[in-house]
């Protein structure tokens, strides 16, 4: 890296001194010489060959200059090849100066939430507005870029006062700009915004593009502290983006090698005591870091754009351990699988499982296609809400996951034709003991019946719970208080002795009255 810098410099050192102005003065004495020792062709040559050697280091040079010549800085932004070509710019000038500089990103919180709540065209006003008012908090030396639809760059020139602290306040006034509401549709939003910066004392080696890598690295880590947060970059920042790298790498081969499947978690009825079904629960059983569960690589497969080819790997699995329960004569009525919205999204996403369904000769009507309770409180699009009724119109059993989180509203229920609502492991977790717990399950349990729903309770975990889900009216029960999700090859022996363990078990009855 340090050889790497050293050429850089030395390329700079050469385009200054071969392409500005004093280098204009030798021209004719080179010429003369070229003249006196090689004759006419040599004359030629250097004149011809002077103007283009000038013209071909000289261009990265200008563009430099290009943003300051057109005086779009203190005017606006600028583009994110000019930005590029400026803080390459600045890295010298702070090199040569001794002083520091920085490069901030940042990223407005939950802005896919107003994507899909007020639509593009009020997502790009915001981002319009928010542009203007971080314009107007920056010097206007430094730089300002929006690199993508809601990522933003921002350049500050080589400083003497220019520290940890400044950075901070800095980035404290970014975020105050958001406090003042944004007028959307006549309505007021509040906002805000997750900031990470890079000094250029903590990254003393490498291009510009490094640079702006280590400031989204550590927007990247504020994101993950929660919103309105900010982050520094430092060497336990790079560390930790050199392990997310890496995990990157190994899920895309992970998916392939079958380290990525279904375990599956059993669901029974509060009636008989029967196995219902199994939910297909993504693990990650990784050769040196041992199970991992789905909030560890998640994030990798959506920023990689891969949740569509990570949601067909486990269909896959899941419909190959229906078929061999089946050969098997333990006959399991139902599948449980998660859908993302990017999977929602995708026009051919019924014509696909057909045809997913067919390879292993099952029958739609042992799909639970489980759908987030978040994706039908945030106004889906047309293709989501084509894509879910056309499923439950083939047969599938349609599941409102994390049920009670996501604010979905009965309207949408009943459009969606939503068969069973998962009550989420919030209201299950202590309901026993706790009466507010209690009146919570009971008054989504009655909604439920209302609407001719089934119901199954998520995160049973004790006798106690299990027993309150049946008295209350809960169809199903799931949780480790039944049993604990399992790779395939441990289901057909749970299966035996869940069926052992029912002969002669008394039933739990329910509330009357």
């Amino acid at each position: 890296m340090r050889t790497k810098l050293t050429v850089e410099r030395f390329i700079e050192a050469l385009r200054l001194g071969l392409t500005g102005p004093p280098a204009l003065a030798f021209v004719p004495a080179a010429c003369l010489s070229a003249f006196w020792l090689g004759g006419e062709v040599a004359l030629m040559g250097t004149a011809l060959g002077l103007p283009l050697i000038y013209a071909v280091l000289g261009k990265s040079h200008n563009q430099v200059l290009t943003a300051k010549a057109a005086g779009s800085r203190p005017s606006g932004s600028v583009p994110p090849d000019t930005f590029m070509d400026e803080m390459q710019a600045i890295r010298f000038q702070a090199e040569k100066t001794g002083q520091n500089a920085a490069c901030v990103a940042f990223s407005i919180d939950d802005y896919a939430d107003i994507l899909g709540l007020h639509g593009p065209a009020a997502a790009s006003h915001v981002a319009v507005q928010f542009s203007d008012r971080v314009l107007s908090t920056i010097r206007t030396q430094d730089l300002f870029s929006q690199v993508s639809q809601n990522r933003f760059l921002i350049g500050l020139t080589p400083s003497a006062q220019l520290d940890l602290e400044a950075c901070v306040q800095m980035s404290g006034r970014v975020q105050t700009t958001l406090e003042e509401p944004f007028l959307l549709n006549g309505a007021s939003v509040y906002l805000s915004c997750s900031i990470g910066f890079c000094l250029l004392s903590g990254l003393p080696d490498g291009s510009a593009e490094d640079w702006t890598d280590a400031a989204a690295a550590a927007l990247s880590e504020a994101q993950r502290n929660g919103p309105s947060t900010i982050r520094a970059y430092s060497s336990e920042t790079r560390r930790r983006t050199l392990v997310r790298a890496n995990l990157r790498r190994d899920f895309v081969a992970a998916l392939e090698s079958s380290e990525i499947r279904p375990w599956f978690q059993p669901q029974i009825s509060t009636d008989t005591g029967d196995i219902t079904g199994f939910e297909a629960l993504a693990r990650w059983e990784h050769p040196t870091k041992g199970i991992m569960g789905p909030q560890v690589f998640l994030p990798f497969a959506e920023q990689a754009d891969l949740m569509e080819r990570f949601g067909q790997v486990i269909r896959h699995h899941a419909f190959a351990a229906m078929h061999e329960w089946d050969s098997a004569g333990a006959i399991i009525p139902r599948i449980g699988v998660n859908f993302s919205s990017d999977e929602l999204r995708n026009p051919g996403l019924i014509d696909r499982l057909k045809w997913e369904l067919d390879q292993f000769d099952l029958t739609p009507d042992r799909l639970a296609v489980e759908v987030l309770e978040t994706v039908f409180s945030k106004r889906p699009d047309d293709v989501i809400t084509r894509n879910v009724t056309g499923l439950a119109a083939l047969g599938c059993c349609i599941d409102l996951d994390d049920f009670g989180t996501g604010h979905a509203s009965i309207a949408s229920i009943k459009r969606f034709d939503v068969s069973r609502i998962k009550i989420d492991r919030a209201f299950v977790t202590k309901s026993d003991r706790d009466p507010s717990q209690q009146q919570l399950v009971s008054a989504i349990l009655t909604m439920a019946e209302r609407l001719n729903l089934e119901t199954l309770a998520e995160g049973v975990e004790t006798a106690g719970e299990h027993a309150l889900m049946a008295q209350l009216g809960a169809d199903h029960v799931q949780g480790f208080g039944v049993g604990k999700p399992m790779p395939f090859e441990k289901t057909l022996d749970w299966i035996a002795a869940h069926r052992v363990k029912l002969k002669g078990a008394p039933k739990i009855g329910r509330k009357t009255g």
